[in-house]
């Protein structure tokens, strides 16, 4: 019985195997391909496939590297007898139409049709014919076969006794291989030309052309220009100016004062057309120079902060306070008579913005600038921005579809130039330029310290009114020493009438205390300081 069982086994193997072997051999398929090439280019292919035995699929090669920057394309179209997904064909025995635009390019005086005629099968190709007429004579033909970039030719190549008619045959194509034609007509016979699609490169994005270089020099130019409009508007500054330092440095008593009438958060505002946190500061000791407060420092222990009493002036003039001025009054004090410096770190933040305010409005008030400083310089850094978003967006764009990146790369750095030269468009007027020049040559005068000849009984009161100026020129430690010159001369010595010590202090200690004072201060209205340079 065992015996019986391997042979009947054997012949179901052997049967299997000769029905499968018909099966396998099934597969390959043969084509005849037709290719008629007409005006404009277009390709029209008519397949007739056979062998099958079942559903089939073909994967068109519709892209190919054309250059070093492009790839070319092949667009297929108004398929019939199959169903196109893609790139993909999906089809049986029986025959298949479908048009091919981008086969066909400009070679000299030759137009070269090439196409993959029988390509992307999943299945073997036992046998392909191809014929191609076109609309002109035959100049010249050729075939591969194997791989894409296959070298090697095709079976057979050759053309009818008119000339008009190229036949290609190939035997034994594999899975996936092709057999390419390639036919030459005369130049200009259908019309047909290649499809290009630029192929994405960081180094052919932002290639050096003559046309991005231009738009370049032209961005270029342009950027020129407006530094040339800012150095204009600066430039009046710098020719006051020195006229102005001229005469100062022809003074011979050493005595120089601030421009009439103007503040010291005034003049802070006009020298670098900010209002900053060191403006407010000295506008404080300002006030207390001029009898609106007083400034009394507290007794502390050796590891203790250091902190000092506000004490409101009851009989002060407030209504003859500039505004910027009052609103930092009330700001200080709202509504009470005394507040220790303390107790404003981290509650004047809120108010810093209204003084502020109030400072770039009365520098216009003054006639020194047109518009307010920061509304200028707020105007063309928000120019400047959009146009580097702008110029970013115009980047991404041109260096993904074209080979104009540098264009939009010049944009960005057009719109960083004006917002950067943006902080330096706000223009003094004329007024304004002479003030500034009075400011500079009463700068000299403090950072000097020569006393001049002003007699010593009216120096104290002189010298503590140019004290507020000195915090404005970072001078305040060596101005201070002036003050304490004047009357301590390393002696105790009674207390100043604007700035009141704890036991034991005397004049000799002032420079130390406002020093600390002056820093302290700016700390505690604000989160930062801001530090100026002339």
């Amino acid at each position: 019985m065992t015996g019986i069982r391997l042979a009947l086994a054997a012949l179901c193997a052997t049967a299997l195997a000769m029905t499968a072997s018909p099966a396998h051999a099934a597969e390959a398929i043969t084509a005849e391909v037709t290719l008629e090439l007409g005006k404009g280019g277009v390709l029209h292919v008519t397949e007739k496939i056979s062998g099958a035995g079942g559903e089939i699929k073909r994967t068109f090669f519709t892209r190919t590297r054309h250059d070093d920057t492009s790839d070319r394309l092949y667009q297929i179209s108004g398929v019939k007898g199959g169903t196109l997904t893609g790139d993909v064909l999906t089809t049986k025995d029986g025959t298949v139409e479908y048009d091919v635009k981008g086969a066909v390019a400009q070679l000299g005086d030759i137009e070269e049709l090439r196409w993959f005629a029988v390509s992307g099968w999943n299945v073997p190709v036992e046998k392909a014919t191809v014929k191609v007429t076109g609309p002109g004579m035959i100049q010249n033909l050729s075939c591969f076969a194997g791989e894409l970039t296959s070298a090697i030719g095709c079976t057979a190549a050759s053309m009818d006794h008119t000339g008009t008619q190229a036949d290609f045959e190939q035997q034994g194509l594999a899975a996936n291989q092709a057999l390419t034609v390639v036919v030459g007509y005369p130049k200009g016979a259908s019309g047909g030309t290649p499809i290009l699609e630029r192929r994405f490169s960081l180094l052919g994005a932002f290639a050096l052309t003559p046309v991005t270089g231009g738009a370049l020099g032209g961005l270029l130019v342009l950027l020129l220009g407006a530094f040339g409009v800012v150095y204009w508007t600066r430039g009046r500054d710098a020719r006051v100016v020195g006229h102005e330092s001229s005469a100062i440095d022809g003074l011979q008593n050493g005595h120089f004062s601030p421009p009439d009438g103007v503040r010291p958060g005034q003049i802070g505002t006009l020298v670098d057309e900010q209002a900053d946190v060191v403006d407010v500061t000295a506008t404080i000791v300002d006030l207390a120079v001029r009898g609106y407060l007083l400034i009394d420092e507290q007794p502390r222990q050796t590891y203790d902060a250091p902190d000092w009493l506000l004490v409101k002036k009851p009989a002060a003039p407030v209504d003859a306070l500039l505004p910027y001025e009052r609103a930092l009054y009330d700001a200080i004090f709202e509504g009470r008579d005394a507040v220790l410096l303390s107790q404003l770190s981290g509650s004047f933040a809120q108010h810093l913005g209204k003084v502020r305010d109030a400072l770039y409005a009365d520098v216009v008030r003054q006639g020194w600038f047109a518009r307010r400083p920061d509304t200028v310089r707020g105007r063309w850094t928000t120019v400047g921005v959009v146009l580097c978003v702008l110029g970013l967006a115009g980047t991404v764009a041109l260096a993904w579809f074209t080979t104009y990146a540098l264009i939009g790369l010049g944009v960005i750095i057009a719109g960083a130039g004006l917002a950067v030269g943006g902080q330096y468009m706000p223009a003094k007027t004329a007024k304004g330029s002479a003030a500034l020049a009075h400011t500079l040559g009463f700068r000299q005068y403090l950072l000097s310290g020569e006393l001049g000849h002003v007699p010593e009984a009216q120096r104290v009161e002189l010298f503590s009114r140019y004290l507020p100026y000195a915090v404005i020129f970072d001078g305040v430690e060596h101005w201070s020493r002036v003050v304490a010159s004047v009357t301590g001369n390393g002696r105790p010595a009674d207390n100043l009438y604007w700035y009141h010590g704890p036991a034991e202090w005397d004049l000799s200690k002032f420079a130390g205390s406002m020093r600390t004072f002056t820093t302290t201060t700016s700390g505690a209205i604000s989160s930062t300081r801001q530090f100026r340079s002339l």
